[in-house]
């Protein structure tokens, strides 16, 4: 396993996977299948969050409970990314969601930016940036530094499949980031594209062609 690199393993998580992984599943299966599977890896990716202790009370008596203290911010990377945000947020309902926009070009491989908008507050939250294939790490990269443009200092990557060369890429430029993922993949073949993989997760999320 790569150094700040963090594969889930969870039978509830392969299940979803085999789900996403299969071209045979419809794009409204192929949806559930994302948003379970993302709840899993939210679960995951926020084990170590700080909590406070509060005084509360039950139906019964008083009690002391722990809460979670941070503000959190969730940013799916467009359009992919946002069939990962409804899993994050049955867990994480009081979480603030941006966007960004980043197109990859398929000629060159690298992203470019068509749409951002950020929540205030990034430098005092914890800012989880969705998206569900790591590939080349392009879009990874350039939407990691455009989060800590704009102050975003505690960032973690969360992505349903990885390869190699992204996960590689991603801890080059972002050495700071760590990054959860429900598979790391074989490699990428010579359009980009991670295999064995699950295809264009965009398409099948939304029922569209590339």
């Amino acid at each position: 396993m790569a150094d700040g690199l963090i594969v889930v393993q969870h039978p509830v998580l392969e299940d979803r996977l085999a789900t996403l992984r299969d071209e045979a599943t419809p794009h409204g299966v192929f949806r559930g299948a994302l948003n379970e599977a993302s709840a899993i890896l939210a679960i995951e990716a926020t084990r170590d969050l700080p909590t406070v202790q509060r005084a509360i009370q039950t139906p019964l008596e008083p009690a002391e409970a722990r809460k979670l203290e941070a503000p959190i911010i969730i940013v799916p990377v467009l359009r992919a990314g946002l069939g990962m945000v409804e899993g994050f947020l049955r867990l994480l309902a009081d979480a603030r969601v941006g966007h960004l926009g980043l197109q990859r070009d398929e000629d060159t491989l690298e992203p470019t930016g068509y749409f951002e908008r950020l929540p205030p507050g990034m430098g005092e939250s914890y800012v989880f940036l969705l998206d569900p294939m790591l590939a080349t790490g392009g879009s990874a990269v350039a939407a990691l530094a455009r989060l800590k443009a704009n102050g975003a200092r505690r960032l973690r990557l969360i992505c349903l499949v990885a390869a190699p060369e992204g996960v590689e890429a991603v801890r080059e430029a972002h050495p700071d980031v760590p990054i959860w993922t429900a598979a790391l993949d074989r490699q990428l073949d010579e359009h980009g594209y991670i295999r064995p993989g699950l295809g264009d997760a965009g398409d099948r999320v939304f029922g569209t062609t590339g």
